[in-house]
């Protein structure tokens, strides 16, 4: 009993993190997005994703992007995955310009009565089309930690969720340690045995290229089939 009334705090002193540490708004974004997953056998799942970015006290659409990717569970914990990424972002010439990513991920997921508990590391890959300078012409790589909590209500169609995230440069000597960090609350909608809905405020922190933080609300559709 005192283990899970311990992990209660720890669940609602995560979700209320960035909203107490982080009132200070500069930029304001809204993201929209569907999913599709797909089970192709016990183990492996389809994945496809569709996004639209905005920026600029949402004025203005920073990035479109379609992805797909496959992941394989390797156990009842631990899974694998990778995916690609097609992006249209708007670059500093004021026109949208094609990128790439690359996504490697290791997953764990450890379940606990109505609270799961899970991490992600992710490795990705970014080329660009658009080239200011000779370096813009070599693919960057990232390191990117994640830490998650669920919880389930049962028979209640919404459950919350918290996490946090750092993005680590792999460059050499790029003198960043964290080039961005993001904290979200949000909550899972179930529509239907098939079909939810992710609502979601994320907090962003920029500290490459540019110094910015940003308030994001994010808007997402899930359906499996």
């Amino acid at each position: 009993m005192m283990m899970m009334m311990n992990k209660k705090y720890i669940f609602l002193l995560l979700l209320i993190i960035p909203v107490l540490s982080f009132g200070q708004e500069k930029d304001f974004g809204i993201w929209l997005g569907v999913s599709v997953e797909k089970k192709l056998t016990k183990k492996i799942d389809l994945e496809f994703s569709g996004n639209i970015r905005s920026f600029n006290n949402s004025s203005q659409i920073d990035q479109e992007f379609l992805e797909a990717g496959l992941q394989y569970k390797l156990n009842k914990i631990v899974s694998i995955a990778g995916s690609y990424r097609f992006i249209n972002t708007l670059e500093n010439d004021a026109m949208y310009h094609f990128r790439h990513k690359l996504f490697l991920d290791l997953k764990a997921s450890v379940p606990d009565r109505n609270l799961k508990i899970s991490g992600r590391f992710r490795i990705q890959r970014t080329s660009r089309t658009y080239f200011e300078d000779a370096q813009d012409e070599i693919p960057q790589y990232q390191a990117r930690g994640r830490f998650k909590t669920d919880y389930d209500f049962g028979s209640f169609p919404l459950d919350p969720y918290v996490y946090a995230e750092a993005f680590v440069p792999l460059e050499k000597n790029n003198g960043i340690a964290v080039s961005k960090s993001r904290f979200s609350a949000g909550a899972t909608l179930t529509v239907s045995r098939r079909s939810s809905i992710d609502f979601e405020y994320i907090y962003q922190k920029d500290t490459k290229p540019y110094d910015i933080n940003t308030s994001i609300l994010s808007l997402n559709y899930l359906f499996k089939f």
